[in-house]
């Protein structure tokens, strides 16, 4: 997912604040929301399918890094892909991204439902679910000016509930065996595959480079430390989690680590941690309405033929046609219900496109050797740069460890992609 631009941050960023901004982008709802169901998958080695993800998202975050340092203006997954393999799979990579952008705003108002759910006491997940997404396209379409304030008390709300869990259950640990894994490696490799959809975002990182000092040192270091951080607060949160609670009952969890946080103290914890993935989901909502529907405004431009999705409202100066298609997609994704599958639909098109950048950075070390880089992906064989060949391999064996439905879901969504781009073609 992109982060959108306007994110709020001044220019001349140094590393603390790149790196500060990074862990904001990535630290979402994903954590909140699925850490139950991963445990449910994973038992105690949940905190291994955590790792496992940061791996992916480490090797991938190079290849953005480079690639962004190659070409620093508009820079993104499009622009990569159309330079490395043409336009049909470029377009195929964007179709992707807002697939991706779409089904991840469905999944997460769900989550966002699970937990008012559970906090008013009442069980109407799906009408929860579209309100939380019509409130949220409301605020797209009415501006997002203001939006960099609100994403930093977010911020500040999401990593703050994640370390006052840490903290509080630290007298926990060590009362479970965490190398007894449910399902063995399959069952980790499956959790990580789910969880990945916490590490979404770190790719944006990239897009702060305008905005940032000696952006083509301190933008790599930023977006690695980014990850780094972030993975150290997840694997202690998993830890704690399944220390606190038996895994069976984080799997069967509506609102999990508010569930972990009234075992460790109370009730009134249970309200606070809900309230805060209240605003950690609904932030997360609103940057992938906000974001997708940029994207789809975007591509829109380079075709005639849905020249239409770039209409920009007289008031309010937004992309008014893109905005209500993102929207209307997003709620048809929540009559799913199942917030597992919705997400792991969303990290298909994650691994996809992953698998693509880290190959377009391989083919154009070999198409445009002498091209300027300001960061250069470390670890190479001759031109071959070994990290992308890693991330290729490990994006493709979560996206092969993703349920067999999500997997159908994800290639017949992927077929209609291409078909769209036949249709499109002959028109545009």
């Amino acid at each position: 997912m992109h982060h959108k631009k306007g994110f709020g941050l001044k220019k001349d960023l140094g590393l603390f604040t790149a790196t500060a901004a990074g862990v904001g982008i990535i630290v979402g709802a994903g954590v909140y929301v699925l850490i139950g169901s991963a445990a449910g998958i994973a038992g105690n080695g949940v905190w291994l399918s955590f790792f496992i993800s940061s791996l992916v998202a480490l090797f991938t975050g190079l290849s953005y890094a480079e690639l962004s340092s190659l070409f620093p203006d508009d820079a993104s997954e499009f622009l990569y892909t159309e330079k490395a393999f043409g336009k049909r799979l470029a377009f195929l990579v964007g179709y992707a991204v807002i697939i991706t952008g779409i089904v991840a705003a469905a999944a997460v108002a769900l989550g966002l439902a699970g937990y008012a759910s559970s906090l008013l006491n009442i069980n109407i997940v799906v009408p929860l679910a579209i309100l939380a997404i019509a409130l949220f396209t409301f605020v797209n379409y009415w501006s997002i000016k203001d939006s960099a304030a609100l994403n930093v008390i977010f911020t500040i709300l999401e990593v703050g509930g994640l370390l006052l869990i840490i903290a509080f259950a630290l007298r926990h640990l060590g009362s479970v065996d965490y190398l007894d894994f449910q399902g063995g490696t399959k069952g980790v490799l499956s959790a990580a595959a789910l969880i990945f959809f916490a590490f979404i975002g770190f790719e944006s990182v990239v897009k702060l480079s305008e905005e940032t000092k000696n952006a083509k040192k301190i933008i790599p270091k930023a977006l690695v430390l980014s990850i780094i951080i972030t993975t150290v607060i997840y694997i202690l949160v998993a830890i704690s989690a399944v220390s606190v609670l038996d895994w069976q009952a984080l799997g069967a969890s509506k609102a999990p680590l508010a569930d972990v946080a009234k075992a460790l103290l109370g009730q009134k914890a249970f309200v606070l941690l809900s309230i805060i993935a209240l605003f950690s989901t609904g932030n997360t909502i609103l940057i992938s309405l906000v974001t997708t529907s940029r994207m789809v405004y975007g591509i829109a431009g380079k075709l005639k033929s849905i020249k239409f999705l770039t209409k920009i409202g007289k008031k309010r100066r937004t992309p008014v046609n893109a905005i209500l298609l993102t929207s209307l997609l997003a709620v048809g994704f929540t009559f799913i219900k199942d917030i597992e599958m919705v997400a792991s639909i969303t990290n298909f098109g994650v691994f996809f496109t992953f698998i693509i950048v880290n190959a377009a950075l391989i083919r154009l070390r070999y198409t445009l050797p002498k091209r300027k880089r300001g960061f250069k992906v470390p670890l190479s064989v001759g031109k071959l740069p070994l990290l992308p060949v890693f991330g290729i391999i490990a994006s493709s064996g979560l996206l092969l460890s993703l349920e067999r439905k999500a997997l159908i879901g994800g290639i017949l969504l992927f077929a209609l992609g291409l078909v769209f781009f036949k249709l499109l073609e002959k028109k545009s």
